[in-house]
């Protein structure tokens, strides 16, 4: 009777060979590393890293399959140290009747350190080929003494073409075509995201919203009647590191179309505009810097417009100092410079000031010589006195070199005409 009752589409089309899973021929093609794996007889254990319905379970399926292995499935989710130590003693009884277990973990990243490390023993001796699923970077979310045990391997986003052969293959299975026309077909595809239980999900919807008329939907159509689920991100996880990394790139790269289109993505994700903001304040010091003195203060600006504005109007303000920061001349001199000043505060310890830029508030500091022989530069005659105020006994460093580029190309200039002067003043002619 089970067998006889409604599947959903994407459970009814799960593949059950390797052959048929699709979009992952990097990992499944002739000499591809699970491939080879299958072919030896021999099933590591390994970590499937990829985003949703991509066919990291599928996959699983077939290699406990293909191994011949007794496959057993827990989620991370709702499984604890009770059922693990249940699946282990199993895993040993069955391996004693000469029968191994692949265990597969879904969603694997959300145990704990100390789950994770209650699998060693099992992997190490055999008792299970271990075989986790996550979303999240594994080199983040597990911990290292089980990274050493597991191969990880990456599944990709399934491009459009692979969506649209999962499509074909639906449409072969029911016998059917999808009430759409050209267009709303590559609609589906867009909105299914990469994502094929999702794509075949969304299939589903259409055709039972045709109910089996000669209706087609064209692209109007099937975003009414699907709607537009949020693409896929994780505001702590992968995706939000990559995607601000790829919008920090493309502002440092000066392509303000990239900036703008990784904006919107995170925007779009549901991302925090305040911690946009702020990392487009860090931007304007670390990547423009002097360059475009103007660059922080519309960085401080955009923050506060967010702020008094909100969304949707307030981000209108994160995009436009998004552009201002591409657009700009680009300088890591004063970055640079800091890192340099950093490490020689740190080398050089607890120097004091050269006494001559000390205040003297009182006589006795007076007599101890703090302030003597200070020059105040406004009344020099070039306005530049040329002291040192490096502490006594160290040697004059040079931390900030301008590059030159935007506004720093006149900064550049006038430090190396003080230079000049600096010089001449400490070494007058004889």
């Amino acid at each position: 009777m089970e067998q006889n009752a409604p599947r959903p589409l994407a459970d009814d089309l799960r593949p059950t060979r390797i052959e048929d899973v699709i979009g992952q021929d990097h990992l499944l093609a002739e000499g591809a590393p699970l491939h080879r794996m299958l072919n030896t007889g021999r099933l590591s254990s390994l970590i499937l890293w990829g985003p949703p319905g991509v066919g990291k379970t599928t996959l699983a399926r077939i290699l406990a399959d293909h191994a011949d292995m007794e496959f057993v499935q827990l989620s991370a989710v709702f499984s604890g140290v009770a059922d693990l130590r249940k699946v282990f003693e199993t895993a040993k009884a069955r391996r004693s009747t000469g029968r191994g277990t692949l265990l597969f973990v879904d969603e694997i990243h959300r145990f704990n350190k100390s789950q994770q490390d209650g699998f060693l023993p099992y992997v190490e001796n055999g008792t299970i080929t271990l075989i986790g699923a996550t979303t999240e970077n594994p080199s983040f979310e597990l911990n290292s003494a089980l990274l050493s045990r597991t191969q990880v391997y990456v599944l990709n986003r399934l491009d459009s073409a692979a969506i649209a052969g999962l499509l074909n293959r639906a449409e072969a299975h029911i016998g059917a075509t999808l009430p759409v026309n050209k267009e709303g077909r590559e609609t589906l595809i867009a909105m299914a995201d990469g994502d094929g239980r999702y794509a075949l999900s969304l299939a589903e919807i259409l055709l039972n919203y045709a109910d089996g008329s000669q209706m087609t939907f064209g692209p109007d159509e099937v975003a009414k009647i699907l709607q537009k689920r949020r693409a896929h991100y994780d505001k702590s996880g992968e995706q939000h590191y990559n995607l601000i990394s790829a919008l920090h790139k493309s502002i440092r790269g000066s392509d303000p179309d990239a900036t703008l289109y990784w904006l919107a993505r995170m925007l779009n994700g549901g991302e925090d505009p305040i911690y946009i903001a702020r990392r487009l304040v860090r931007m304007a010091s670390e990547d423009i810097g002097l360059a475009d003195p103007t660059a922080l203060t519309a960085s401080m600006a955009s923050l506060s417009a967010y702020q008094l504005l909100g969304t949707p109007e307030g981000e209108l303000a994160l995009a436009q100092t998004a552009v201002h920061l591409a657009c700009a001349p680009k300088s890591n001199a004063v970055y640079t410079a800091f890192k340099s000043a950093q490490a020689a505060a740190q080398e050089t310890g607890s120097l004091a000031p050269p006494a001559h830029i000390l205040n003297a508030p009182t006589n006795l500091m007076k007599d101890l010589g703090y302030g003597a022989g200070y020059q105040y530069d406004p009344d020099t005659p070039d306005g530049f006195s040329g002291q040192d105020y490096f502490p006594d006994g160290m040697a004059r460093l040079n931390f900030y070199a301008p590059k030159g580029e935007g506004a720093e190309g006149t900064i550049r200039s006038r430090l190396q005409g003080w230079q000049a002067l600096r010089e001449t003043l400490q070494n007058p002619p004889k």
